[in-house]
């Protein structure tokens, strides 16, 4: 069974479009489980009628405290043996879910797959976000450059056995799930862009961060990772 945890915030210019390219690659059992951290609004509204048409469309209302913990919600109401993250603005193309599966049953714990990076409108900015960003795996890489983009992981259930609960004061949940798996278990990329990601003014991602910030996150990261056996 495969659950996808995605976490929505103010997301009705897009979810619905995002929801439409995910759910043509799920199974009869499989399921998407969406977080949304501003409940009672059009979000609410478009993934409650989605849902009442197709019982695997699981709506769930956040905590309002930030993506993190927005992520932790989802996947902690995830039923799945294998589990993927999605954004809520971005388009899954044909095929994602069968070649990531693929690598999954051949043994990786996590797959990092890459992505056609667009514009809001779709129209393609970089062909690339693996040759834009030099993504890798490795965990010394990863820790001082984080390649793990959360929008494109997949990884097996076990994982949240070690990743889950998310300790206090994390960065983002993505390069903590891909920093537990490389520390404890094996990752895979996948080079092959398998979903349209949106760039766009209201992206998490987009939004900067000091050095001093980075660096207190950094030893957050390493205290809390050290702490796990």
């Amino acid at each position: 069974m495969i659950s996808v945890c995605m976490a929505a915030y103010h997301g009705e210019k897009y979810i619905e479009e995002q929801i439409a390219s995910i759910m043509m690659q799920l199974g009869a059992g499989d399921e998407l489980i969406v977080s949304d951290d501003a409940p009672g609004g059009e979000t609410q509204r478009i993934v409650g009628r989605l849902s009442a048409e197709d019982g695997r469309i699981k709506y769930i209302k956040g905590e309002g405290r930030g993506v993190v913990k927005n992520f932790e919600n989802a996947l902690n109401k995830a039923s799945g043996d294998y589990i993927f993250l999605s954004d809520q603005d971005d388009v899954w193309l044909p095929g994602k879910v069968i070649k990531v599966m693929r690598v999954l049953e051949g043994g990786a714990m996590l797959v990092l797959h890459d992505a056609r990076v667009t514009d809001g409108e779709l129209n393609e900015i970089c062909a690339s976000f693996f040759s834009e960003h030099g993504s890798k795996t490795g965990f010394l890489r990863n820790f001082a450059y984080n390649s793990y983009m959360g929008c494109c992981m997949a990884f097996r259930r076990e994982l949240l056995t070690k990743a889950l609960p998310f300790p206090d004061n994390l960065p983002m949940h993505d390069q903590w799930l891909g920093l537990t798996a490389e520390r404890f278990y094996k990752t895979a990329l996948l080079n092959e862009a398998l979903i349209l990601y949106r760039r766009h003014g209201g992206n998490v991602t987009s939004k900067k961060t000091g050095l001093a910030k980075k660096l207190s996150w950094r030893v957050s990261l390493l205290k809390a990772l050290l702490s796990k056996r």
